[in-house]
């Protein structure tokens, strides 16, 4: 199938809602990365969101260039080629952009799908985000306001981040405190900024003690009774039933008990990179430890080329990007839910 529709994303987020379950979205840098998350997805029969972050784009661009609008545009046009082949939805989402690389990222990114539309062509990529956490709620929320005004015209739903991500990710580093959980008052003042819908789609990444990196099960405070605090308060003011739309950040080392806790109080993303990274790869290792004269040239010899060759290798290591995207969609309830069945 195609790279999703604005109306496909539209129905994928209200179906996930609707049935208290959330996509798997990856985090990839690679072609092969992209290629094992479609496989992932595809063995699940679960539609997903595939992304990629400031610090990916610029990758993807080269090392010698490094430039994320030429990395991300590059991405997009491989894998709108490629999941023609697939079974299921994709859609493609840029991660984490900050305030300092707005203009040279997403606001970019969101012109060239501005002038596809206008064409009659679908959007680039169907969502972006604005991280706004290292600025103030007031200022965050102006700057998201603008970009929903932006992201309205080109059929692209904006993700924002109110509340503050714990640890590190692509350079930007939080603190784990207090101010890793969102207020109602701030999701008040989030809806009363960007509305419900009527002016452009949004999701919304409220924290709830969420931190970036690797943690053992049990380590992360994760308190997902926030998310329907808040949930409850901007429904009474509304007269809504769950109105907003929530992404979870931070998902390593969380307790399966509280993702699915999420996942019930409107959850309809949640963004895995660090397992999915360290699943792709462990078998890379595995094989270049157990095959350590083979990928070597050793004392003079030639080695072996079918263990160098980095098909071999790298099948191994979507092989295992693929199971933990199969893994994800099962803890995340997403396994069958499919639009395309």
């Amino acid at each position: 199938m195609p790279i999703a529709s604005p109306e496909a994303y539209a129905e994928m987020l209200d179906r996930a809602k609707a049935g208290r379950y959330a996509y798997p979205a990856i985090n990839v840098t690679s072609s092969q990365t992209l290629n094992a998350a479609l496989k992932g997805f595809t063995d699940a029969e679960s539609d997903g969101i595939i992304q990629v972050s400031t610090g990916g784009a610029e990758y993807l661009s080269g090392p010698s260039i490094k430039d994320m609008v030429t990395g991300a545009v590059a991405f997009a046009a491989y894998a709108h080629e490629v999941a023609k082949k697939y079974p299921v939805n994709i859609a493609l989402h840029t991660d984490h952009c900050p305030k300092d690389k707005l203009d040279g990222f997403v606001r970019p990114l969101m012109g060239i799908s501005q002038e596809r539309v206008k064409r009659g062509e679908q959007p680039l990529y169907q969502s972006h985000m604005w991280d706004g956490s290292a600025v103030p709620v007031a200022e965050n929320l102006q700057i998201a306001s603008q970009l929903l005004d932006e992201a309205a015209k080109g059929k692209i739903v904006l993700e924002i981040e109110v509340g503050v991500v714990g640890g590190e990710e692509d350079g930007v580093e939080n603190a784990i405190n207090d101010k890793l959980y969102t207020t109602v008052e701030d999701g008040l003042a989030m809806v009363e900024a960007l509305g419900l819908g009527e002016k452009g789609r949004y999701m919304a990444a409220l924290t709830f003690g969420n931190v970036h990196g690797v943690y053992k099960p049990g380590n992360v405070k994760l308190r997902p009774e926030i998310l329907k605090q808040i949930q409850d308060a901007v429904g009474a003011k509304y007269g809504k039933d769950k109105p907003l739309s929530l992404v979870f950040h931070g998902g390593s080392g969380s307790l399966l008990s509280e993702i699915r806790e999420a996942l019930d109080y409107g959850v309809v993303k949640m963004n895995i990179d660090t397992d999915t990274q360290y699943a792709f790869t462990r078998p890379v290792a595995d094989h270049m430890l157990r095959n350590y004269d083979g990928v070597l040239k050793i004392d003079g010899e030639v080695g072996n080329k079918k263990q160098y060759d980095p098909r071999t290798w790298g099948k191994a290591a979507e092989a295992g990007l693929a199971a933990r995207v199969v893994e994800a969609c099962e803890h995340l309830r997403s396994t069958g839910t499919t639009m395309s069945k």
